[in-house]
């Protein structure tokens, strides 16, 4: 099976001791939340977990635990946009992340870390052109350290709309002639561009629109075949494999202003101060009303021989 973490929150980059805790102990608990007395208890072994899925903006708090994650299958995300603190405000230097994701491909392997180019969005500050620029810059220090880079433009969500109310959507025009020149760079430096729920409007630029996190990145990541059952899409127009995330909302300290996992600043640090990283949850403790459910989980790998992916 897999287990995602990025999906809420951002594990390695705040809560790499907690996770190494749960590595050792061999389980997490998390609730469910929409209904918080609900809570799924998962087992963390490689005998039934295949594939650990990571979405970060900072890889490099997990570091120092990369051995305890050495019998597990990996996928790695690795967030690096253009913007300042103005907009990420607590993101490291671009700089130190280019150098961390080189690191994190030396470890994993270039099939196992993708660059996330997003979103994307227009500014007085960040132009078209300013975009481009960045992102030559960034494709160029990742060469050979990935394969793929997925890029999206901005969606206004309602908490996007609170946190950063001055967002505007990118137009069609405006999406059409930065993807064609961002698939084009992309390609000079070895990188197939993989829009995230953007539809298929960019694949006649030579995009590859079937999804960012399916069930064949996993497999080439791995170098085996999964036999997984089918899931629902995050949303109608995400084809990704996504599934068992065991991170919580409102618990990513980034605080970048564009976030759809987070409320408010307020909230996020209010949680943040529950957290234990000696808990099997990541955020407080067992309660006297938890529902607890043990996970049915099985090894999904299909050890059939096959061609090699």
């Amino acid at each position: 099976m897999i287990i995602n973490t990025g999906q809420r929150t951002d594990i390695p980059a705040f809560y790499a001791e907690w996770f190494a805790n749960r590595l050792k102990e061999g389980f997490v608990c998390v609730r469910n939340p929409y209904n918080p007395v609900q809570v799924s208890r998962y087992r963390l072994d490689p005998s039934v977990v295949d594939v650990i899925g990571f979405c970060t903006k900072n890889p490099a708090p997990m570091f120092p635990y990369m051995d305890l994650l050495k019998d597990y299958g990996q996928y790695w995300f690795v967030t690096i946009t253009p913007y300042g603190r103005d907009i990420e405000p607590n993101v490291p230097d671009k700089h130190k992340l280019l150098e961390d994701f080189r690191k994190l491909s030396g470890i994993v392997g270039p099939e196992a870390a993708a660059w996330r180019y997003d979103p994307i969005f227009l500014s007085e500050r960040y132009t078209e052109a300013y975009h481009l620029h960045a992102f030559s810059q960034m494709a160029e220090a990742l060469e050979g350290a990935t394969k793929t880079v997925v890029i999206s433009f901005i969606d206004l969500y309602p908490k996007v709309r609170r946190n950063f109310p001055e967002a505007r959507e990118v137009s069609k025009e405006q999406r059409l002639a930065l993807g064609k020149e961002i698939i084009r760079i992309a390609g000079e430096h070895g990188m197939t561009v993989k829009p995230c729920a953007e539809g298929d409007e960019l694949a006649a630029y030579g995009a590859d629109c079937r999804g960012c996190m399916r069930i064949e990145d996993y497999e080439k990541a791995i170098h085996s075949h999964l036999n997984a059952p089918k899931v629902k899409g995050a949303r109608e127009a995400c084809a990704c494999y996504l599934s068992c995330d065991i991170g919580a909302y409102n618990t990513c300290c980034h605080l970048c202003r564009y976030c759809y996992a987070n409320a408010e600043p307020s909230v996020v640090l209010e949680n943040s101060r529950q957290h234990d990283p000696a808990s099997p949850f990541l955020i407080g403790n067992y309660r006297d009303d938890d529902v607890i459910h043990d996970v049915p989980q099985k090894s999904w790998i299909d050890d059939q021989l096959r061609l090699e992916l």
